[in-house]
């Protein structure tokens, strides 16, 4: 068994291989980037400008729709996708959404048998909160700029929910890496023809504490965070389609006139469906979303349905990070 010469080719394709996974940052090059990109002398002023953009953008919707509360909801709106924009770009994270989001989409199959379990039960419970008078009233004198805010506030609550719980289901994978879990991880990869060669060099990386940090551990988070929040996103539109459906079939117009204490707007090119009735099922889906990112990750039976595909894929990116590690440079 020969030993690993260094092949810049082979190096590279490895790399390649990353970025398609969705492990941009498990690339040196890549890692320097995002951590540069973060650096205060970039960020700080990029964040001024943005409040001072977003600021200028609520003003002028106040005043042109004469309505103060949109303000706050434009200043979270432009931050949103500036740092979405920033994100994908300067810190490199576009590949950790594109395959998170990719993989969700591809595992539709797999995902679809789970929602249809989880959400009959999650419908049981969120039904009585739809035929309720108070919701009713809270949801439909919500008008669009503090809805709007609303759902963000139950997004930021699952999203920092994951943050803290997903490390957590790390803990878990990275540190259980041998010589055979590094074999069958390569299979598939550049590095599957020199896998007895590679794996053989590897020695040293394994003999130190194979936990990982920084940027490649926050790369691993949010692979997790993005396929998660996909997920929930998903069985969140269908709550608000249910709710559309059945709102527009059994709520009746004198029924929700009384509940919300006016007269119901329909929505002109939706039967049967009022503008009172959107507004609720949002908001009653914005809160389904929060509640199934709970369950998921709490629960033992779907947290082992729902994570079990992508561990696996993250076991396996382990595995190859530690035969590149080992990799002559």
């Amino acid at each position: 068994m020969g030993a690993v010469t260094h092949d810049p080719a082979l190096q590279q394709e490895t790399e390649v291989w990353f970025v398609r996974h969705g492990l941009p940052w498990f690339v040196p090059r890549e890692r320097e980037a995002a951590r540069a990109a973060l650096r205060p002398r970039r960020l700080v002023p990029l964040i001024v400008l943005v409040l001072v953009v977003g600021a200028a953008v609520a003003v002028a919707l106040a005043l042109l729709l004469d309505e103060a509360s949109v303000a706050p909801a434009a200043v979270t709106l432009v931050l949103a996708l500036a740092g979405l924009w920033y994100g994908v770009t300067a810190v490199r994270a576009r590949p950790i959404v594109t395959w998170a989001v990719g993989h969700t989409m591809t595992s539709l199959r797999l995902l679809l048998p789970m929602v249809a379990r989880a959400l009959p039960l999650l419908l049981v419970f969120v039904t009585f909160l739809f035929i309720n008078a108070e919701v009713w009233q809270l949801a439909s004198h919500l008008d669009g700029g503090v809805l709007w805010l609303t759902v963000l506030l139950f997004a930021a609550m699952a999203v920092l929910f994951l943050m803290v719980r997903l490390p957590e289901e790390l803990d878990s994978s990275d540190h259980k890496l041998d010589e055979t879990r590094i074999r069958d991880s390569l299979r598939g990869t550049p590095l599957e023809a020199r896998a007895d060669d590679v794996v053989a060099a590897s020695g040293p990386v394994l003999a130190q504490d194979s936990r990982i940090g920084g940027f490649e551990r926050a790369n691993l988070v949010l692979v997790l965070v993005v396929a998660q929040v996909s997920q929930v996103l998903l069985l969140s539109g269908a709550v608000f389609v249910f709710f559309l459906v059945f709102g527009g079939i059994s709520m009746q117009e004198s029924v929700a006139a009384a509940w919300v204490g006016s007269d119901t707007h329909h929505v002109s090119w939706l039967p049967n469906v009022s503008v009172e009735l959107v507004q609720v099922a949002v908001f009653l889906s914005a809160f389904s979303g929060l509640y199934f990112t709970v369950v998921v990750v709490t629960d033992e039976t779907y947290r082992e349905q729902f994570f079990t595909s992508v561990m696996d894929e993250l076991d396996r990116a382990l595995g190859v990070r530690a035969a590149y590690l080992s990799l002559p440079r």
